[in-house]
Formats: structure tokens, sequence, C-alpha cells
């Protein structure tokens, strides 16, 4: 399972270390797309088949479908680790994550299925959110698991 987080820094050319823990999960051939709060998400191609059932798996008539569909999977790249484990994050999702505006550190987050990746300042800044909503938060995924039931 992907849990833990980590931080890497960012070497010059966008290079970065992706943590060897997850390397052992998920090997060294990953997709990298663009995340919904800013960050980035990275899987394996099994997992990544699974993402794209769940996004486009809808009609092409639906416009929420066509819009993710847009969103992810326009947004992702195929990348493979060097014996080092490092990879270059391709130029626009370095600047979609703000990786750009961070102290050149990138932080890994693992998340059970996937992982995510945040420049320093936004994922401080996200935590903090966590932090003061933590309470709505449950509640609201309380109240909708029990409507599911």
């Amino acid at each position: 399972m992907l849990i833990g987080l980590y931080k890497s820094k960012l070497g010059s050319k966008r290079r970065v270390s992706f943590p060897k823990k997850f390397r052992k999960i998920l090997g060294n051939k990953l997709i990298v797309t663009r995340g919904y709060e800013g960050c980035l998400v990275v899987v394996d191609s099994s997992r990544w088949n699974e993402i794209t059932k769940d996004v486009v798996g809808g009609t092409f008539l639906d416009s929420k479908v066509r819009e993710s569909g847009r969103f992810l999977l326009a947004g992702a790249h195929e990348v493979e680790l060097d014996d080092q484990g490092r990879f270059v994050l391709p130029e626009d999702l370095y600047e979609y994550a703000n990786l750009s505006k961070s102290e050149k550190v990138a932080v890994f987050l693992g998340l059970g299925n996937w992982v995510e990746i945040w420049s320093s300042k936004q994922w401080r800044d996200h935590e903090e959110y966590i932090r003061k909503n933590g309470e709505n938060i449950v509640q609201e995924l309380a109240d909708k698991i029990d409507r599911v039931k």
C-alpha cells in the first residue's frame, strides 16, 4: 500500500527522485497527471486504467465526462525512472503544481492507490486547511456514507 509523506529536492531541469518505497510498489514506468487540488497524481499503468475507466466510463454526451477526460487525460505523461529513481517532471505539470514557486522541494504523499506530488508551500497551505476543517470534512464524509447505506 502506498502510504507516508516524503520530501525530495527538485534538481536542475525539473528532475526529482521518486521515493524508494513507492518505486517498490509502482515500478519504474509511471503515469503523472494533474490532480484536482493543484497537486500532481502518480500511478502505474494498471491503476491508470482503473482511473480512466472511472473518469471516462460514462457517455460522451455528458459534459462532465468530457471535462474530466480533458483535465486528467490531456495532462497525463508517461515517465520512466532512471537507475537512481529519478525522473524529469514535464514542464506543464511542473508549472501546474507551482513547483517553480516552491522552495525547490517536492512533497510526495502515499494515498493508498496513488501518490500525490505537491509543492512544499501548497502542501503546507492545504495541510492547514485540513487542520482547520477536518471535523467538517469527516462529518460530510460520514453523512455521505450514511446516505449510500
